[in-house]
């Protein structure tokens, strides 16, 4: 029987009604009693309890740590997150903890569990069902799925389906022979040393959404306020404006002052390629990084932790061309 512990966290898996709205009660034990007989040994830790809105920089280092001192007790961890930054969770826990030696599995549901048409019930389930038998590595389970956390992304509000893994497939998927594991080769992932806790980050960053219009000036004020690097949602494929207002311009005096500037697509699937058109190619020269087919969630999440380990712009720029926890597809 393998053995099993629960990180409980809070979040809407673990919440009551009150005149404030749902907050989190529930402990732990209150949820593992709710889900009936399972074929584990599972143990319970509550860590926190709170609304996953409220889970920031912090929380991540305590959540990571908890993971990497319970580790060689347990064949694998749960952990029970609210649903609104779960993926930023699971793509930060997925750089802090290289080289995880068991199989972490964050869940959460769009519904407490004390409500009679949860969906927590199925989602714990398939995750300790995980926990125990996915090989080591950070993963996201929702709704029939099991995803690499650093490719997970929350795609709905309310619908049960609320989760997808973007430009790879999930890992396993449910379905009436059980866990069926995907057998591409993007997954046969071999670890490459000992289990690694590194909680150094630099959460002074942003995310920014580019549109028509948008002020570059805007870019230097965030840097004069303390900013030190930048993930921008391009369009299409990493293209961003030089007439009138020059984004590209912008981009190249930012990277002169040591301000790494990383280029996503705004479009949820497929990738940022900046040598496609005059557009990107402009801002490559100017020394922009791609972020090819990251999610943006893992691009800000990896953009913070080189940030910690006081990585320039070109250590940087190279460590967003390494593939670290299969957050990237690289050509």
């Amino acid at each position: 029987m393998k053995k099993l512990l629960l990180l409980s966290t809070g979040g809407t898996i673990a919440s009551v009604a009150s005149n404030a709205g749902l907050v989190p009660k529930e402990t732990g034990e209150e949820l593992i009693k709710m889900l009936g007989k399972l074929p584990y040994d599972i143990h319970v830790k509550d860590i926190l309890q709170l609304d996953s809105s409220n889970i920031q920089p912090e929380e991540w280092k305590f959540i990571a740590q908890n993971i990497y001192k319970y580790r060689n007790d347990y064949d694998g961890i749960v952990v029970s997150h609210g649903t609104d930054t779960m993926a930023y969770t699971a793509s930060m826990l997925s750089f802090m903890l290289k080289n995880i030696n068991i199989p972490v599995v964050l869940t959460g549901s769009q519904v407490p569990i004390n409500v009679v048409l949860s969906d927590a019930h199925d989602n714990l389930r398939l995750a300790f069902a995980a926990a125990a038998t996915c090989p080591p590595d950070i993963y996201l389970v929702f709704h029939n799925k099991v995803m690499l956390g650093c490719r997970s992304v929350k795609v709905r509000t309310t619908n049960f389906d609320a989760f997808e893994s973007v430009n790879v497939p999930p890992v396993a998927t449910v379905s009436s022979d059980g866990l069926v594991f995907n057998t591409d080769d993007h997954f046969q992932k071999k670890h490459d040393g000992e289990p690694v806790l590194n909680t150094k980050i630099n959460s002074h960053v942003s995310l920014v959404k580019l549109f028509p219009g948008f002020d570059p000036n805007l870019l230097f004020a965030m840097v004069d306020s303390g900013c030190r690097g930048i993930v921008i949602e391009a369009y299409g494929l990493g293209g961003m404006n030089f007439i009138r207002r020059n984004m590209v311009a912008a981009i190249g005096k930012l990277i002169r002052r040591g301000i790494p500037v990383v280029a996503s697509s705004q479009c949820l699937y497929e990738r940022s390629d900046l040598t496609k058109y005059e557009v990107g190619r402009e801002a490559l020269l100017e020394g922009a990084i791609s972020a090819c087919d990251m999610t943006s969630e893992s691009a800000i999440t990896k953009l913070m932790w080189a940030l910690g380990q006081g990585m320039d712009v070109h250590e940087i720029d190279d460590f967003f061309n390494t593939n670290v926890a299969g957050e990237v597809t690289l050509k």
